[in-house]
């Protein structure tokens, strides 16, 4: 129950959020929308899902932006893990005027005849988090994926001294970032650490899915000692709820301690690093994302161009067969640096 109240709040919240962000950012209605907000051309923004801490921060981030950015958003829509709505939505940007779009595809394959009708359109799309299989798209902002699963790898295989089991919540494998994760971390796993068993468990980035799948692994696995999860904003609150009803949930440091590595670098997860239930993250930049994300996207409706290579902004931007990348730094926090100020989980709201 505690977790269904959890969800409905999140979801709730971001609701909120989405009608206070379409009051304070829409400067118009319709085609109207295109030449308001002081000239500026109008930017569409669907935000991917709303029952996920991280993608709840990263909604924040959007409405400070486009505010502080002073930019002429149209009313923010939310797509709800479900293509066929970012393709409704994305109709509507188009239908009202929209210069630019800014996404996060959560399913990556299925996006490309919505990119290839924007395209058609001459409306430039910035993908955020996620790279689309097919389609252009003008920049993509993300970190690099595959860092995250080889960086979990790495602290995983030394905390265990390179033996045990480890049960990882692969995200969906329709997602590039599920297969960029999920490959890498079975990559370095089977070259670095060999002596660890790894139980791949699929959960469609569903925290619900997560849950009952470890529950049969420690059933069946009860020496079962370490745990990736590839998204904390959905995995970390089910996770740690079963630990504890389990009474497996031991501090680190302590006899029993199962290690916990997570991605997303969320306020909850830096309080359980301190707690000493998980024992570290990576930081996903959701500040980062909504600030260059915006950023891009005005520049592309300006008609602004950009070239691979070093930013301003200690990134790269690579090329892609389908467009550009600005591949964000995302840093390991563990308990030596959770205190950072300079970590966005450290700044933003609960």
């Amino acid at each position: 129950m505690k977790a269904r109240s959890s969800r409905i709040a999140a979801t709730a919240a971001a609701a909120v959020l989405l009608a206070g962000f379409a009051t304070a950012c829409n400067r118009g209605s319709d085609a109207a929308s295109a030449t308001a907000g002081g000239g500026k051309p109008a930017i569409g923004i669907d935000l991917p899902r709303a029952d996920s801490d991280f993608w709840n921060s990263y909604a924040q981030y959007i409405k400070q932006g486009a505010t502080s950015q002073g930019l002429n958003t149209l009313p923010v829509s939310n797509s709800q893990n479900d293509v066929t709505k970012l393709v409704a939505n994305v109709q509507v940007f188009q239908n009202t005027g929209a210069k630019a779009v800014v996404m996060a595809p959560q399913d990556t394959g299925a996006i490309a005849s919505t990119l290839e009708s924007l395209a058609g359109k001459k409306i430039p799309v910035v993908s955020v988090d996620t790279r689309p299989d097919k389609g252009n798209v003008y920049m993509v902002v993300r970190a690099d994926n595959k860092a995250y699963g080889s960086k979990a790898c790495e602290f995983l295989g030394k905390q265990l001294g390179g033996k045990g089991k480890v049960a990882e919540f692969q995200g969906a494998l329709s997602s590039i970032n599920g297969r960029d994760r999920s490959e890498a971390f079975a990559s370095c796993m089977k070259d670095k650490f060999p002596g660890i068993q790894v139980i791949e468990l699929a959960t469609d980035w569903k925290g619900d899915v997560a849950s009952a799948k470890l529950q049969s692994t420690l059933a069946a696995n009860p020496d079962l000692n370490g745990i990736y999860m590839q998204a904390g904003g959905v995995f970390l609150q089910p996770t740690l709820a079963l630990l504890q009803q389990k009474g497996l949930l031991k501090p680190a440091g302590q006899p029993g301690h199962i290690t916990i590595v997570s991605n997303d670098g969320i306020p909850q997860e830096f309080d359980a690093i301190r707690k000493g239930d998980i024992d570290a993250t990576i930081s996903q930049p959701a500040d980062l994302y909504a600030k260059y994300a915006l950023y891009y996207a005005n520049a592309a409706a300006e008609g602004k161009t950009f070239q691979p290579g070093a930013t301003d902004h200690d990134s790269t931007i690579i090329q892609l067969p389908n467009g550009l990348e600005d591949q964000l730094p995302a840093p390991l926090v563990t308990k030596d640096n959770v205190d950072d100020k300079a970590l966005w989980g450290n700044n933003v709201s609960k």
